[in-house]
């Protein structure tokens, strides 16, 4: 476990938050370890992503380098994803559901994201929940490395109610500091120099499909 395993193993525990009282961010990841994720997202990011509305998003596999995201964006990426797996944890679906629509959005505003680059932010967000609540496994090859998806239910994780209280605060703290979503920007003028979300916050997390 002295290898990108090893790495991504040190980063879930560092991600960890049940059992403590340390804000969502507070734990640094090493470049090391967010670039571990990022390889792990990418290797589950599909060839083509099916929106809600019908369009097809095709990911260039040949392009990794220009479908990926900088360190820095992909660092916050990740923790929006640890608040997203306690949410889960703690059986907050609906938060669970806000919190990533947010990430997207906040994403979104910036308008300088292609819609592969999107696809992969949603699906290192994804990746870092099914990280921290026991859907990948990781495993060994011969010395290689391979990412398994683990249909069956997770390893029990408790959540107290304290705990509960906390991530569900956390996330509400996120969704108000994040861009509203359509629906409510249509509805009430952007104060000025305010960025505003756009159609493209529909890209979802939905089953992994490799092809």
């Amino acid at each position: 476990m002295n290898t990108r395993a090893g790495v991504v193993f040190a980063g879930v525990t560092a991600l960890s938050l049940m059992g403590t009282s340390v804000p969502a961010g507070a734990q640094e990841l090493s470049e090391h370890a967010v670039r571990s994720f990022m390889e792990y997202a990418w290797s589950l990011t599909p060839q083509q992503f099916s929106k809600p509305d019908g369009t097809v998003i095709l990911i260039d596999k040949t392009k990794k380098a220009e479908v990926e995201v900088p360190l820095d964006v992909a660092r916050e990426v990740i923790k929006a994803g640890r608040l997203s797996a306690h949410a889960q944890i703690c059986d907050l679906r609906d938060d669970q559901v806000l919190n990533h629509r947010a990430l997207m959005r906040r994403e979104d505003a910036k308008k300088k994201w292609t819609q592969q680059n999107m696809v992969y932010i949603s699906q290192l967000h994804l990746t870092t929940v099914m990280l921290l609540t026991g859907r990948i496994k990781l495993v060994e090859k011969e010395g290689d490395k391979e990412v398994v998806v683990d249909e069956k239910k997770s390893s029990a994780q408790t959540c107290s109610d304290e705990q509960r209280k906390k991530v569900k605060e956390m996330i509400a703290a996120y969704v108000a500091a994040s861009p509203p979503p359509p629906s409510v920007a249509a509805t009430q003028p952007p104060a000025a120099g305010a960025p505003v979300a756009t159609g493209s916050t529909s890209v979802t997390e939905t089953t992994i499909n490799k092809k």
